[in-house]
C-alpha cells in the first residue's frame, strides 16, 4: 500500500520519482550498478522483495608510517620529555628563589621586640643545601656537624655540566604541591615551548598516518641529525692519566684483549678515534689495560681513576637516554672483566635494544634498491658486531651462572656470516661468528637436557651422541674458516679448540646433574670418562701451547672460569676413581694449571685448584712427586660397589698449611680453613660429577670484596 506521499494528486500527472544518491549502496544495488538511497530497506529493494543488506564499507588502505617517520617522532617525543624536565627543573629553582625573597621581605618588614625597627638579619637567609658535583655541600648556617649526622655521597650520579647529557641523567626537581602563588611565574608560559613542539609531533603522527589520494612523492634523503658531544670528559681531558701513558695502556689492549671480546676493528677503532667517540668506553679501555699492565704486583693510581670514571658513566647511563654505541661497547668491557658480570651485561644488553642494534644484520641483509652511503654501511657492521659479541656474551654468561637466559631471538642473529664476506670486516670476527653460532648450539643443549635433573635414558644418550658430532662439525667449519688467514699455532686457533673440548665436558657435566657416581649404569660411567679426557684436552691445550699461554693475561673472566673448572673436574674423578686413573698425570697437570693462573693474577681460580689437589694427596696419600708407595691401597678411597652411606664419617680434616697449598706465604696467615671450601667441592659432595644450579659461583671461593674488580683476597694479588 503507498504512501499519502506517493500517491498522485487528482489532475496532474504522477510525478517521476528519482532515488537519492546515498552516501553508500546496498549489496543488490551495488551489484546491479543502480542508485541506491543509502537507507534500509531501499525502495528498489522494497519493490524487488530482495533483503536489502548494507555491508560495512571497507576502510581504505592507510598508508603505513615509513621507519624514518616512526624514528623521527621517537626523537621528537625523547627531546620533549628532555625539554619538559628541564622546564619543571627551571620553575622549580624560580619558585625556590622567589620564596626566599619573599621569606626576606616579610622579616625584614616585622619589628623586633623593642618595636625599633626591622631586625638586623643578612640580605638573604641561608639556602638549602644543594648538590654539587657528587658532593652534598651542607648549609652554613643551622645545625652544626656535631647535631646532624653525614652521610656519604651517591657516587656518579650528577648531572653533566651542560644540556647535552648523552649518558647522564635528566634531573628533575617537580616540587611537591601544585600550588602556585600569585607572584610565581606561570607554568603555562614556560611550557609554551614544549606544547608547540608536541603540536608538532602530533601534526607530523597525523600526516604520516592520513591517507593520500594522490601518488606518493619520492622523498629527498635527510640527513642523519647530528649526535650530541659526550657528556664527560675522559681521563685524558680531565688530567687524570697522562696522554702518553694513556697511549701506551691502549696498545696493551689491543696486544691480545680483542681477540677475547671481539668487539673492536683496530683499523677503525683508534687511539683518537675511540677518545673521542666515546669517553665511557675509553675510559674502560685504559682501567683493564692498566689491570694487565700490574700483573701480580700493586694495582697503580691509574686503575683506580681509570675504573671510577668509567663506573660513574656506567651509573649514569641507568637513568638517561643513550644514543651511542659505543656505549654498550663500554658496558660489555665492565662486564666481561668482572667477577659480577652478569648485572652489567643485562644492562648493556636492553641499551643495545634501544639503539636498535638488534636489527643491524637484518638491515645489512635486506639488499634493497636504495644505495646506502659509506658512513651508513659502517654504522651497520658495527652495529652488527656489538650486537653479536654482546648476544654471544650475555648468553654465555646464563649459561655459566645457571641464570635463565633473558633474550631468545635466534632471527637477530641467523645472518652473522654476513661479517666474513663484507669489505670491512674485522681480522676477529671470524672468531666472533664461531663463538655465536657455538652458543647457538649449547643453547639448544640446555634447553634439552637442564629439566631432565640427570634422568638418563637412552633417548638422553642418544641426544648426546648427536650433539657431540655437531659439536665436531662446528669444530670442522669454524677451523677451516679460520686457516683461510691464520696458521696453526695462532691464538684464536687455539682458542677455538679449547672451546671444542670445554663445550664437550660442559655438555655432560649438564646431564650428569644431580647423578652420584656409585649409581651409575656402564653407559652413564662412559660419559664421565669421555667428560675426561675433554676435560684433559682442554687443559692440555692451553699449557702446550706458547703462544695461548702468553695471552692468558688478556682474558676474560669466562675464559679463566673456563680453565680452572677443567682442572676441578679432573680432580673430582680422580676422587672417585683413583684405581683407573692415573694420578700422577692429573696432579702435574692441575698444578702446572694454577701456576699458570697464579701468574696472571687468578688467585681465585688457582687457590681453588691447590686446595682441592692438597685434599687429593691427603685422601689418596698422593705426594708432590706421585703416590706415596707406602701408603698401598689403604690410603684409597672406597672402592665404587661400597655404598657410601656404610662407611664411617671421618673426623674434621685440620686445616691446610701453606706449604700443602704449594703457595710461598710471606704474611702471618699460614693455615686454610677446609670449611671455606665450596660446597660442590666439598667430601660429601664429590660424588656428583654434574655442573651445579649455581655454575661457577658454586665452584670458586668466594670473593671478599664484591666490586669484582680489586682484590678477593687482599694479601695477594687478584684476578677481575
Amino acid at each position: 500500500m503507498a504512501s499519502p506521499q506517493d500517491s498522485p494528486q487528482q489532475g496532474a500527472p504522477p510525478p517521476v520519482h528519482i532515488p537519492k544518491r546515498g552516501a553508500r549502496a546496498c549489496t543488490a544495488c551495488r551489484k546491479g550498478k543502480n542508485r541506491c538511497e543509502g537507507e534500509a530497506p531501499c525502495r528498489r529493494c522494497q519493490l524487488s522483495g530482495t533483503p536489502c543488506i548494507f555491508e560495512k564499507p571497507e576502510k581504505k588502505n592507510v598508508q603505513a608510517m615509513s621507519n624514518a617517520s616512526v624514528e623521527r617522532l621517537s626523537r621528537l617525543e625523547g627531546q620533549y620529555l628532555v625539554m619538559q624536565s628541564q622546564m619543571i627543573g627551571m620553575q622549580s629553582s624560580l619558585d625556590r628563589i622567589l620564596a626566599a625573597i619573599q621569606q626576606n621581605q616579610a622579616v625584614m618588614s616585622q619589628p623586633n621586640a623593642f618595636g625599633n625597627g626591622p631586625r638586623d638579619v643578612p640580605m638573604f637567609p641561608p639556602m638549602p643545601p644543594m648538590r654539587n658535583g657528587d658532593v652534598f655541600t651542607p648549609s652554613p648556617g643551622g645545625e652544626g656537624p656535631s647535631s646532624r649526622p653525614k652521610f656519604p655521597p651517591l657516587p656518579g650520579f650528577a648531572p653533566p655540566p651542560h644540556k647535552y647529557a648523552t649518558y647522564g641523567i635528566v634531573p628533575s626537581t617537580a616540587p611537591s604541591s601544585d600550588d602556585e602563588s600569585e607572584d610565581t611565574l606561570p607554568r603555562s608560559t614556560l611550557n609554551a615551548p614544549i606544547e608547540a613542539l608536541q603540536g608538532l609531533a602530533n601534526a607530523a603522527a597525523e600526516a604520516a598516518a592520513a591517507p593520500s589520494a594522490t601518488t606518493p612523492r619520492v622523498k629527498k634523503r635527510k640527513k642523519a641529525e647530528p649526535i650530541p658531544r659526550n657528556a664527560f670528559p675522559h681521563v685524558v681531558e680531565k688530567g687524570l692519566v697522562s696522554d702518553q701513558e694513556a697511549r701506551e695502556l691502549f696498545t696493551i689492549f689491543f696486544s691480545g684483549c680483542h681477540i677475547f671480546i671481539p668487539v673492536f676493528d683496530p683499523s677503525y677503532d683508534t687511539y683518537e678515534g675511540l677518545m673521542e667517540r666515546s669517553p665511557w668506553t675509553f675510559d674502560a679501555i685504559l682501567a683493564i689495560a692498566s689491570k694487565i699492565r700490574s700483573g701480580t704486583g700493586p694495582l697503580t693510581p691509574s686503575f683506580y681513576k681509570s675504573l671510577e670514571e668509567a663506573q660513574g658513566i656506567a651509573r649514569s647511563s641507568l637513568f638517561g637516554p643513550v644514543v651511542r654505541k659505543e656505549a654498550v661497547q663500554g658496558m660489555l668491557l665492565l662486564a666481561a672483566w668482572s667477577t659480577n658480570g652478569w648485572l652489567p651485561s643485562g644492562h648493556a644488553m636492553r641499551m643495545a635494544l634501544d639503539l636498535g642494534l638488534h636489527r643491524a644484520l637484518e638491515k645489512l641483509a635486506d639488499h634493497d634498491n636504495r644505495q646506502r652511503t659509506e658512513e651508513e654501511e659502517r654504522n651497520l657492521i658495527i652495529s652488527a658486531r656489538i650486537w653479536l659479541c654482546l648476544y654471544w656474551f650475555d648468553h654465555q654468561m646464563s649459561l655459566g651462572t645457571g641464570r635463565p637466559i633473558v633474550l631468545r631471538d635466534e632471527s637477530s642473529i641467523k645472518h652473522c656470516r654476513l661479517l666474513l664476506s663484507h669489505p670491512m670486516a674485522s681480522p676477529t670476527d671470524v672468531r666472533l661468528v664461531s663463538q655465536v653460532e657455538l652458543i647457538g648450539q649449547k643453547t639448544q643443549i640446555y634447553e634439552t637436557l637442564s629439566p631432565l635433573n640427570g634422568q638418563v635414558n637412552h633417548n638422553t644418550l642418544a641426544f648426546i651422541r648427536r650433539a657431540n658430532i655437531a659439536l665436531d662439525k662446528w669444530w670442522q667449519d669454524c677451523d677451516a674458516l679460520h686457516q683461510q688467514s691464520m696458521d696453526e699455532d695462532a691464538l684464536p686457533r687455539k682458542i677455538l679448540a679449547g672451546e671444542l673440548y670445554y663445550a664437550k665436558l660442559w655438555l655432560v657435566c649438564v646431564a650428569l646433574r644431580g647423578v652420584s657416581w656409585d649409581k651409575m649404569p656402564f653407559e652413564q660411567r662412559e660419559l664421565a670418562f669421555q667428560a675426561k679426557d675433554a676435560a684433559s684436552n682442554c687443559i692440555s691445550n692451553l699449557l702446550n701451547s706458547t703462544t695461548y699461554r702468553a695471552a692468558l693475561r688478556y682474558a676474560v673472566h669466562d675464559s679463566l672460569v673456563t680453565a680452572a673448572f677443567s682442572g676441578l673436574f679432573l680432580l673430582k674423578m680422580a676422587n672417585l676413581f683413583p684405581a683407573e686413573l692415573d694420578l700422577n698425570v692429573i696432579a702435574v697437570q692441575v698444578e702446572q694449571l694454577a701456576q699458570l693462573l697464579s701468574d696472571v693474577a687468578a688467585e681465585r681460580y688457582a687457590l681453588t685448584l691447590r686446595i682441592m689437589l692438597a685434599n687429593l694427596r691427603r685422601k689418596i696419600g698422593l705426594s708432590s712427586g706421585g703416590v706415596n708407595p707406602m701408603g698401598g691401597t689403604e690410603m684409597m678411597a672406597p672402592p665404587p660397589f661400597i655404598d657410601p652411606s656404610l662407611v664411617p664419617a671421618p673426623p674434621a680434616p685440620p686445616p691446610f698449611t701453606m706449604e700443602e697449598l704449594g703457595i710461598p706465604w710471606p704474611h702471618s696467615q699460614a693455615i686454610f680453613s677446609p670449611s671455606s671450601i665450596p660446597v660442590w667441592l666439598q667430601e660429601q659432595n664429590l660424588t656428583d660429577l654434574g655442573l651445579p644450579v649455581n655454575g661457577s659461583d658454586g665452584i670458586f671461593l668466594q670473593m671478599s670484596n664484591t666490586n669484582g674488580w680489586t682484590g678477593d683476597f687482599p694479601p695477594m694479588p687478584e684476578a677481575w
